[in-house]
């Protein structure tokens, strides 16, 4: 079963990274074919007006206005009755926004404990492993906030790099105490991070223009993990864990990027907390076997029966 979840990641990075590349791809390129300027102003001009420019991705977890004003507009649309019992806190967002928190804030902040029950259910009823629940959560906003290819680029460069520094550090028989090692590990991130950061100019800041410090900072707490884990275990061990967090990263990201979650979450928040309440609740009674050790064991189950 985790190499069916394994070969499922795989298939979508590499389709994720495929449309990617032909997205940008596709552009005009010279036909070597003289051709006069008038015309070829022409042309373009058609080309440009028929060809839909595609909309900028919106960031939920930044104050713009593609973020705030649709998110207004729901709330606004909604007609609520008393305060108590259904409504208090409908009021009491309704209230916070007046006072001036952005709507999409309190949208995370809804559908994060839905993220972090989603997480748990996959790691207690499944069996699926990664970094807690903590380090998933944080990586699926750091995908709001940077786009998952952008975020799992970034990812796969921190994580090199640390590795990097790890086996290099072994390679000359530099002994360090574990902290001070981490400590340099993390420093060659940043001095890497920002080499990246400084090919803006080159890129005309399309890639790397907008990253802030927070997705870094959550990155490289991941690589830190996964250092800990090589340390600790195995490389394959660590890459496996590593893969499996970044499923459950995806998945979550999706889930927090969805438009009709975000409106049930702001018209319903009630119901919301309630329901991710009762899950866990629910699920933390369970006391069975997960469904990979059911696989696992299978035929020994069969045996028994």
């Amino acid at each position: 079963m985790r190499k069916i979840f394994f070969a499922g990641l795989a298939s979508f990075v590499l389709i994720f990274f495929g449309t990617a590349s032909a997205v940008a791809l596709t552009g005009t390129a010279p036909t070597g074919i003289d051709e006069d300027p008038s015309e070829a102003t022409a042309s373009a001009t058609i080309l440009e007006r028929a060809t839909p420019t595609p909309a900028p991705r919106t960031d939920l977890t930044k104050e713009t206005e593609e973020s705030i004003e649709p998110l207004k507009k729901i709330l606004d649309s909604q007609e609520i009755g008393a305060v108590f019992p259904f409504n208090p806190v409908k009021y009491a967002i309704r209230s916070a926004v007046d006072a001036g928190v952005p709507p999409n804030t309190l949208v995370l902040l809804l559908l994060l404990p839905g993220v972090a029950a989603f997480i748990a259910a996959t790691r207690h009823l499944v069996g699926i492993r990664g970094f807690g629940i903590f380090l998933p959560a944080a990586l699926s906003v750091v995908f709001v906030a940077t786009g998952p290819l952008l975020g799992i680029g970034l990812f796969l460069i921190i994580v090199f790099i640390a590795t990097a520094v790890r086996i290099l550090l072994r390679k000359l028989k530099i002994k360090l105490q574990y902290l001070p090692r981490m400590a340099l590990i993390l420093w060659f991130v940043v001095v890497g991070v920002l080499g990246l950061l400084f090919l803006a100019p080159v890129t005309g800041g399309s890639f790397f223009g907008g990253i802030s410090i927070f997705p870094i900072l959550i990155l490289a707490l991941l690589a830190e993990d996964f250092t800990k884990v090589q340390l600790g275990k195995s490389a394959k061990i660590a890459v496996n864990v590593t893969g499996e967090t970044l499923g459950l990263a995806l998945v979550s990201y999706f889930f927090l990027a969805s438009r009709v979650l975000h409106e049930y979450a702001l018209l319903h928040p009630e119901m919301v907390l309630l329901i991710t309440a009762l899950v866990n609740i629910v699920m933390g009674r369970y006391i069975g076997l997960r469904l990979m050790e059911l696989w696992r064991f299978r035929k020994l189950i069969n045996g028994k029966n």
